[in-house]
């Protein structure tokens, strides 16, 4: 996809190079930062795969993936029904809910296969 297919995805129906130029930059800095974020979540799984203990700490005061699960999205809708002023004080809660139904999600999906692997690992 080049610079003016993506700024014709996006609703411009123009032509000049400068905002084409603009919207290229747009795409890569997004994609930059998409890639950056996969990478810093990829890096957390990672560090919780080999134990479990180690995600049933990172998921507390919950005791399943589905319980943390719960939590965070009851977490994820009250901030959203917060006003603007509790939300920008809140925030960092909000940032540890989502990093918490992702890290549910991964483990609740594939968890129980990983820990297996490892298990085997062990006896044999």
């Amino acid at each position: 996809m080049d610079a003016a297919d993506f700024a014709r995805a996006c609703g411009y129906t123009g032509d000049s190079p400068a905002l084409l130029e603009a919207f290229e930059a747009i795409r890569s800095n997004g994609i930059a930062h998409a890639r950056h974020d996969h990478i810093r979540r990829k890096a957390v799984i990672d560090e919780l795969k080999p134990s479990q203990a180690l995600f049933l700490a990172a998921i507390g005061p919950a005791l399943s993936a589905e319980e943390a699960i719960e939590d965070a999205v009851r977490l994820i809708a009250c901030w959203r029904n917060m006003p603007r002023w509790r939300q920008e004080r809140r925030l960092p809660d909000l940032i540890r809910a989502k990093q918490q139904r992702l890290l549910a999600r991964f483990f609740r999906r594939y968890g129980y296969l990983l820990w297996v692997r490892e298990g085997e690992k062990r006896i044999a």
